[in-house]
């Protein structure tokens, strides 16, 4: 007898940004399937969600997505996608 095999389901992989220099008192949140940006000043959550769209942008030009890439690869592309 056969045993049956399971397909497995790709782990959930999400990206949170954390600003943490907030001081005009507004509550910044910008949120989509694989990643959520929650506070910081204006430029702050700008830059880190400027920097995580430029992250998937490089992950779809290499084939990859985020459940899959290996932890290192994603962090040299989050680093090259972060604004000077």
């Amino acid at each position: 007898m056969k045993k049956a095999t399971r397909r497995r389901k790709p782990k959930p992989a999400h990206l949170l940004g954390v600003g943490l220099d907030n001081k005009d008192g507004h509550k910044r949140l910008t949120s989509a399937e694989e990643f959520t940006i929650v506070g910081g000043s204006e430029e702050t959550h700008g830059r880190m969600t400027e920097t995580v769209i430029k992250t998937f942008e490089e992950l779809k030009t290499r084939g990859k997505h985020l459940r899959t890439v290996e932890p290192q690869e994603l962090a040299e592309i989050i680093h090259k996608a972060t604004p000077r």
